[in-house]
């Protein structure tokens, strides 16, 4: 009797760690203010953020967008270079033109939430400028780093810091970089002040929420 007794709770133990194993994991709720980072895509350029902007974190990130929650869904405040500084369904920001990408969620940590509401006012004015291809600091075209950041930048969430373009593993510009800025006959702004998805993320105002896709 004790023998059947065991054998009935191991298969029971098993059964349930097998259930339990082949749950879905939670999903993330999303929150206004939360600040989605996307994995680099297959173009060149994409590739090209991430590998000269890595941090100690070991992050893989070439694009970022601010989330906004209202009753009638989750929306994403971005800069893309097809839109410029607009809005789009989270659907549509987790799926960039097809490919398959790994976005992660951050949170401001408690003491920074009250810069949100303001932060989502301030992003909203900024909506319908063109995408700054230069990734020189502008008022007229942002990038998607840079229109994060202004969001946020009255309560100094986030800093800028010398931009670079060389790849860390050979002091040299990539040839994705030499050529992009050739075509648009502008020198490479290296030194010049920006930011970058993997040094926001690598903040110490944000904490990881986790993938959602």
């Amino acid at each position: 009797m004790i023998v059947h007794r065991l054998k009935q709770s191991v298969l029971f133990l098993s059964f349930s760690t097998l259930f339990a194993c082949t749950q879905p994991a939670p999903k993330i709720r999303l929150q206004s203010g939360d600040v989605l980072f996307r994995g680099a895509t297959s173009g060149k350029i994409s590739e090209a953020i991430d590998k000269v902007t890595q941090t100690s974190g070991e992050t893989h990130f070439s694009h970022v967008g601010l989330v906004e929650v209202s009753d009638t869904g989750i929306v994403v405040l971005h800069a893309s270079p097809e839109g410029g500084t607009c809005v789009v369904s989270l659907d549509e920001f987790l799926h960039p033109e097809g490919d398959s990408v790994m976005v992660v969620a951050y949170r401001l940590k408690e003491e920074w939430q009250k810069a949100i509401p303001a932060a989502l006012t301030r992003a909203k004015k900024l909506l319908g400028k063109p995408y700054n291809f230069s990734y020189i600091l502008s008022d007229t075209a942002h990038y998607c780093s840079e229109f994060v950041y202004l969001a946020f930048a009255a309560d100094s969430v986030f800093t800028l810091e010398p931009m670079t373009f060389k790849d860390p593993a050979t002091g040299s510009f990539p040839s994705a970089w030499a050529d992009y800025y050739q075509k648009m006959g502008l020198e490479i702004p290296e030194g010049q002040p920006g930011c970058n998805p993997n040094g926001m993320a690598a903040s110490d105002k944000l904490e990881r929420i986790g993938q959602i896709k």
